[in-house]
């Protein structure tokens, strides 16, 4: 394959994604693309190229029963693996934390899981003191040579900058006296972000996630001041020294996509253009009103705009060019490793949420909701709820993912979107991974330097 035949590709419908990415069989999922026949084993994710032969008799398996499947793998030389079995995580050590600074916000966004910021009680910034209590438990288990995150969020982070400002200091320190790597990540709404907040997130190498729901009106339609002005002209010029400064700091939007936001592409390229670091996509599954939530059409319509996206990365790649579609960048890297998982995320075993008040939840999103209480940073985890938890949550234990092709890529879908709503997403979450799986086979056949050493094995 060629790079014009790789530009000049024409991309699926979503309709035709859906139907493609059926989950057929929980065994193996094959796929067809411009370079030949592929196959995905779910357990360990791992991929071969096939001959049409080869493609068409493991096609013929779909919903034969796991002996003979496995047997035709043996035949083939594959030895059939179980890297995820039905064990959940025991007594995970907590890796990441993060800590709901201020469960208050200067935004009045309809859609806000948080409700305004406040996660439906009042209004509260954290005291320092619970800030340096949830960074001393984050070292508490820590050894040499780990790797931890202190994450920042609300609400709106910026309001409680002191309590920013202290956590970060003493978890340099901590890391310094222990050997241990400490990263730092926030995400804000930009509205209050100064000079010295971008010279404070360059010194520390944060992460910063704006959120940014458009361009222009687009954006201040869903997310306008508590007095219904719109954000997005305050927001960018605000931000300038963030996107100056970056260096150690790497500035990146997260855009929440409802039906009124949907030219994901325009969106991209208007981002990528003013020098964010990348730019990635979520759709709005769940909100407190059900204002904004995504149905089936629009999924659908936001599966064909991000192919579009995914598209002009395949085209950007092949030429050698970067293109921060952060959707695509790490559906390809995760694809590429082989990611394999029981969860969706670390939420409730190595990733923990901590309220103002200092509550320890299963993540940021389950701040304040009794379903994913865990304890908090005075008592420490409660382990018998983690354990209940991490023993529910596991996507072998979840109808319909248990037989889903996709379940060990995607995890079973984000614990407080399924807890709350259900699974409205499923098409459009294996939709689109088909699209990647597919980009991945073409993309590493034209530049297999992009990835490093070729990750899939001919099968024949």
């Amino acid at each position: 394959m060629t790079l014009d035949s790789c530009a000049a590709r024409l991309a699926p419908s979503a309709t035709q994604l859906f139907r493609l990415s059926a989950p057929t069989s929980e065994h193996f999922h094959v796929y067809e693309t411009d370079v030949g026949s592929h196959v995905l084993l779910p357990d360990g994710n791992r991929i071969f190229d096939l001959d049409g032969e080869t493609a068409r008799e493991l096609t013929a398996l779909q919903g034969a029963p796991a002996n003979a499947v496995v047997e035709y793998l043996s035949e083939l030389g594959i030895d059939p693996l179980q890297l995820i079995d039905d064990e959940p995580i025991a007594d995970p050590p907590v890796k990441a934390l993060s800590l709901a600074v201020a469960q208050k916000c200067n935004l009045g966004c309809a859609y806000c899981y948080a409700q305004g910021g406040a996660f439906g009680g009042p209004s509260m910034a954290m005291p320092v003191e619970t800030a340096l209590r949830a960074v001393d438990m984050l070292f508490a288990e820590a050894i040499p040579g780990d790797r931890v995150n202190l994450a920042f969020m609300g609400g709106e982070p910026l309001i409680a900058r002191q309590v920013i400002h202290e956590a970060t200091k003493r978890a340099v320190q901590l890391a310094r006296q222990m050997d241990v790597v400490a990263t730092f990540s926030i995400t804000t709404n930009g509205t209050l972000v100064t000079p010295a907040d971008a010279e404070f997130f360059e010194a520390h190498g944060f992460a910063v996630t704006v959120s940014l729901d458009g361009v222009g009106q687009v954006h201040d339609l869903l997310r306008p001041s508590k007095g219904g002005q719109g954000s997005f002209d305050r927001i960018m010029a605000r931000i300038q020294p963030l996107l100056g400064l970056q260096h150690s700091m790497q500035v990146s939007v997260r855009t929440t996509v409802t039906p009124t936001n949907l030219a994901l592409k325009a969106t991209l390229d208007y981002f990528v253009e003013a020098g964010f670091h990348s730019v990635g996509f979520s759709p709005l599954l769940n909100s407190p009103t059900g204002d904004g939530e995504m149905g089936h059409k629009h999924l659908e319509l936001m599966l064909e705009q991000m192919v579009e996206c995914g598209e002009e990365f395949e085209r950007r790649m092949a030429a050698g060019d970067r293109y921060p579609f952060n959707n695509m960048v790490n559906a390809m890297r995760e694809i590429h490793r082989g990611t394999h998982r029981p969860y969706p995320c670390g939420a409730g075993a190595g990733y923990l949420g901590v309220s103002a008040s200092g509550d320890l939840s299963a993540c940021h999103r389950f701040v304040g909701d009794e379903e994913g209480a865990l304890g908090s940073v005075t008592s420490g985890i409660d382990r018998e709820r983690q354990k209940r938890w991490l023993s529910e949550r596991h996507v072998h234990r979840q109808e319909p993912c248990k037989s889903c092709w996709a379940r060990h890529m995607c995890g079973g879908g984000c614990h407080h979107e399924v807890i709350h709503r259900g699974r409205p997403a499923c098409d459009y979450i294996r939709g689109w991974l088909h699209y990647c799986l597919s980009a991945y086979s073409r993309l590493i056949a034209v530049r297999p330097d992009y990835f490093g050493q070729r990750a899939t094995q001919i099968l024949e």
